[in-house]
């Protein structure tokens, strides 16, 4: 079922891929995983995946090396799993603010930085004992790999979940993940 969803997915955009230009849409299936660093709740593990649609919003901007383009996009995450010593919590979110900034190159690879931030909906506390809502908040550097047909994404992404309050004990867990993806920029249909 989840092959089938994936090709009815990428089976759709069958044209050649394009670059992260202005007025550029991304599609993308991803998967990420990592474990707890210092600074919160450790010994825990961390696996999700999800899918993100992104909107490329400007031309080239910015001083020499630094110059790109901003992005802005929404994911799903439908699948969260999180290995505490306590319990093993399952769950879902939804990241509604994605910002990325796609370094303008010429070359196939496009290496980028993103901030995000979202919710998460989990089966058990997380960390034990606190809420099973909670907020995300997410710094990356990634880069794509251009292909004619796909975009090949790897990056290294910081990631800090907690609740923000919501109950009296607060934690957090951050983790240091690895997050793999494949997906394509298409132009907008005018």
């Amino acid at each position: 079922m989840r092959l089938a969803c994936f090709l009815l997915l990428f089976g759709s955009l069958a044209s050649a891929q394009v670059r992260p230009e202005d007025g550029a849409t991304e599609v993308q299936v991803w998967t990420a995983g990592g474990h707890s660093v210092s600074g919160g709740r450790g010994n825990t593990g961390i696996w999700n995946a999800g899918l993100r649609y992104g909107w490329v919003l400007t031309e080239p901007h910015g001083p020499g090396f630094l110059v790109g383009r901003f992005e802005y996009a929404i994911e799903a995450v439908p699948g969260y799993l999180i290995f505490q010593p306590a319990n093993t919590a399952y769950g879902a979110g939804l990241n509604p603010l994605n910002l990325k900034w796609n370094f303008a190159t010429r070359g196939t690879l496009v290496p980028y930085l993103e901030l995000s931030g979202g919710t998460l909906f989990t089966t058990h506390s997380v960390p034990p004992g606190t809420s099973n809502v909670n907020f995300t908040t997410a710094a990356a550097f990634g880069t794509h790999f251009l292909g004619q047909k796909y975009a090949w994404t790897i990056e290294g992404r910081y990631l800090h979940i907690s609740n923000a309050g919501l109950e009296r004990l607060n934690p957090g867990v951050n983790t240091v993940e690895i997050r793999l993806g494949i997906g394509k920029f298409r132009r907008s249909q005018k």
